[in-house]
């Protein structure tokens, strides 16, 4: 009996280890995730942070010294620029290594390896639209610039260095909860983080959709609803600039559009990513000197997008914010100038029908003959099941990213991308060169390598010069080219060519004193080059160039101001004329006492203000109840933006689009207006007493800092003021994920605030420690170190690296 006892006991325990050691489900392999001295328990950091040490490591030339302020910002000394870079990347990697390794394995469409079948249609997207194809294109165009490669090799060797370090206990806790390691680091994985960025910033068009809409409307409705050039033109670059050189000639065709309607695609979810910078001159500022201000608004995500570090060699001395994954600072400054990035949004993404020669698209027809096509294999590894194969057809154009193998509609949709991210570029040089300028020809110098995604590049210089450059690899295309689908058989609608580099728009110290962009139009009529995007910005832009224009003597404190400003211009333009048409004898008590907090506001979306929510909500019912003609099933369609809607108010407030088509009465405007205001009202009534709390606007909209691989637990909410179109661009979950200001003069000094911490680990107490400074719009100072300040200063720990051979 005894021996029964002892055998059942043995297997008991067996089969919990062998439970407790494999992940079921979605739920972690909990012996080895609960282990007291291995688990979870281990990523738990004292006050103090992670612990550091010195190590010796592979590939390092010379001793490296790191010291760690009390923000847990790194700052690199090395001897060289290649242990430099190879330190970037143990640092990044020690505080940020999962972060790194999941946004490059879901730009290669690899999430399905994590999470199991649930992210398949993800990836089958991220391989359909070229992503690794693009990155591989980008590293090839690396091997004849060695500078280049030699910072992404040595990036990857720091990071590795750390990876060959982690015992099971030192994995970052997704790897624990996920159930699964990190794989090595190479130059590809950085190349797929831009990738990732240039589809995140301009990985999203119009084209099918703009087609259904023209089809569907008519073009007379379509040029009323999505005018190219809003009426309120205020572009990046200052109207009046001149353009000195003569325009690359561009053959103008037919615009060829396919025949049907096109239906509802399977696409990732875009948010319009968007962005503030602005320089003044020294005849602006009050101390006679160029200040610099940027704010990039980009998913709030934990760990945060951008990782905040310094790093000094004898060839560059530079403090930003660089990206996880990627060697050298992408929005920063150094000792002689300060630059920053918007989102251009410009039309580099085209679409193409193509006509196979039959089912199996080995060909395809281009004007009178057959073109041979080729196929890509793609094996997408699911966790817990087969791999799922899927078959990518690649035409001349591009990827054939949708065909009724995806999309499972109709045989005739299979469209090809052209999209010039996935062409051969080289930004990381952009951004090499930017990290060590001296001035504005080295910015211009820099500016000449990058392509992708367009940004536009605001500078300022410690000798008085601010510049601002819409910096891409842009089509030279005729008027409306790629606005709508396109014929693939028809070579007349292939792309003709770029716009020279030195074509694209730029402006240096303008006659105003300052240059500013927020991703509006960029220029105005007079520029000879066509452009189009489906949705440019008309209020932040105005909101900033109108203060601007009357702010004199403006201090640091100003541009702090102006970065966190409330003001919601799009309801001071349109809230006086709701109010107007709304008929008081019909409303309830609680509209009227909403109506009535409306007419007292100020029109600032404060955090403690109710008349936001208010206005927030009528909108978006207001909104909805007027484009019912694009709520069509199955077909692809997207809505005319705000600004075009309240022209159309303004204009026309009896017109036939603010009929509602479901009911058999002819509607107005303000028959809309009071219908909308009421569901608004009865849905603040219920949000109140659903929260047991007023609807003040930084409760009712919360801003939520999310967990990048959306874990509840691991996410931060905070109350913020801002709100979509207004300067403080706070929207749910995306908005300022950096704020920096750099001021030159006698004494360089610069602050900057984002909404996360330095820390990728949800146990450290730098994981999100900045998201209250951030909401409340404080700064923290950011120290540029020269040598000798390093024995001056009190940091918060030092780490030494040094070369395995010592």
């Amino acid at each position: 009996m005894k021996i029964v006892r002892l055998s059942l006991s043995l297997l008991f325990t067996l089969g919990l280890l062998i439970l407790f050691s494999i992940k079921i489900g979605d739920v972690p392999p909990l012996g080895y995730f609960l282990n007291p001295f291995t688990g979870f328990w281990h990523n738990a950091e004292t006050e103090k942070g992670p612990e550091l040490s010195s190590l010796k490591i592979d590939g390092l030339k010379d001793k490296v010294s790191i010291y760690y302020d009390e923000q847990l910002i790194p700052h690199i000394f090395a001897t060289n620029d290649e242990d430099a870079y190879l330190a970037q990347g143990y640092v990044t990697a020690a505080l940020r290594l999962w972060q790194m390794d999941f946004q490059t394995m879901a730009a290669a469409g690899r999430v399905s390896e994590i999470v199991g079948k649930k992210a398949l249609d993800f990836d089958r997207l991220q391989r359909r639209k070229g992503m690794v194809y693009g990155a591989k294109n980008k590293i090839k165009s690396l091997n004849s610039h060695n500078e280049s490669l030699m910072a992404l090799e040595a990036y990857a060797k720091g990071v590795n260095a750390y990876i060959d370090n982690l015992f099971y206990r030192d994995l970052p806790l997704e790897y624990k909860l996920l159930g699964y390691r990190p794989e090595k680091w190479t130059p590809l994985k950085s190349s797929l983080l831009m990738m990732y960025m240039a589809d995140d910033l301009s990985g999203e068009d119009k084209d099918l959709e703009n087609t259904n809409v023209l089809k569907l409307l008519g073009k007379e409705n379509f040029e009323l609803l999505f005018p190219e050039v809003p009426k309120d033109l205020d572009p990046v670059i200052p109207k009046g600039t001149r353009w000195n050189f003569k325009p690359a000639p561009i053959k103008k065709e037919a615009i060829i559009i396919p025949e049907g309607y096109i239906s509802k695609i399977p696409t990732q979810p875009l948010e319009n990513l968007a962005s503030n910078n602005w320089a003044i001159s020294p005849k602006k500022s009050a101390n006679g000197s160029t200040i610099l201000a940027n704010d990039p608004h980009l998913s709030f995500n934990l760990p945060s997008i951008w990782f905040v570090l310094q790093l000094h060699s004898p060839e560059m001395n530079v403090f930003g914010a660089s990206l996880p994954g990627a060697p050298g600072i992408i929005i920063g400054f150094n000792d002689s100038i300060a630059w920053g990035v918007t989102n251009a949004k410009r039309d580099v993404r085209d679409w193409y029908q193509i006509k196979f020669r039959d089912e199996h698209k080995e060909q395809y027809a281009y004007d009178d003959k057959w073109l041979q096509s080729t196929k890509k294999i793609e094996e997408i590894k699911i966790r817990g099941e087969n791999s799922f194969i899927d078959t990518v057809v690649y035409t001349h154009y591009g990827p054939v990213v949708y065909d009724e193998h995806f999309t499972g509609k109709l045989k005739q949709q299979n469209f090809a991308l052209r999209w010039t991210a996935h062409d051969p570029s080289n930004e990381l040089l952009s951004f090499k060169m930017l990290n060590k300028a001296q001035n504005y020809e080295d910015y211009l110098n820099a500016l000449t390598h990058y392509q992708s995604p367009a940004q536009n590049f605001a500078f300022a210089s410690a000798n008085g010069d601010i510049a601002m450059g819409v910096q891409g690899k842009f089509v030279n295309k005729w008027p409306g080219q790629g606005k709508f689908l396109m014929d693939g058989s028809q070579s007349s609608q292939e792309w003709q060519g770029f716009i020279p580099q030195n074509h694209n728009a730029n402006v240096k110290n303008p006659p105003r004193g300052y240059i500013s962009s927020a991703n509006q139009y960029p220029v105005d009529i007079t520029y000879p080059y066509y452009i189009y995007d489906y949705i440019y910005e008309n209020y932040r832009n105005r909101q900033i160039n109108q203060r601007l224009n009357e702010m004199e003597n403006i201090s640091v404190e100003d541009m702090m101001l102006l970065q966190n400003d409330n003001f919601n211009l799009k309801a001071s333009e349109s809230l006086p004329l709701f109010l107007n048409l709304l008929d008081t004898n019909i409303i309830s008590n609680p509209a009227l006492e909403n109506k009535q907090i409306l007419e007292d506001w100020n029109y600032y979306n404060n955090a403690d203000e109710k008349a936001p929510s208010i206005y927030g909500s009528w909108w978006r019912h207001l909104y909805a109840s007027i484009w019912d003609e694009f709520d069509v099933d199955n077909l692809a369609l997207y809505k005319p933006q705000a600004y075009n809607t309240i022209e159309l108010m303004k204009k026309d407030p009896e017109h036939v689009f603010f009929d509602v088509l479901a009911t058999p009465e002819v509607e107005t405007l303000k028959d809309l207006l009071q219908d909308s205001f009421e569901k608004a009202t009865d849905e603040l009534t219920g949000w109140k007493k659903e929260n047991e709390k007023d609807f003040e606007w930084g409760d009712y909209r919360k801003i939520r800092i999310q967990h990048l691989a959306r874990l509840e637990p691991l996410s931060v909410y905070t109350r913020s003021g801002g709100g979509k179109h207004i300067v403080n661009a706070t929207q749910g979950h995306r908005g300022p994920s950096w704020r920096m200001i750099v001021k030159f003069g006698e004494e360089l000094k610069a602050w900057g605030v984002y909404p996360g911490g330095q820390s990728g680990n949800p146990g450290s107490p730098f994981y999100a420690n900045l998201v209250d400074k951030w909401s409340q719009g404080e700064y923290y100072p950011l120290q540029l170190l020269q040598v000798g300040d390093t024995a001056k200063m009190d940091f918060h720990f030092n780490q030494t690296l040094k070369p395995a051979t010592q």
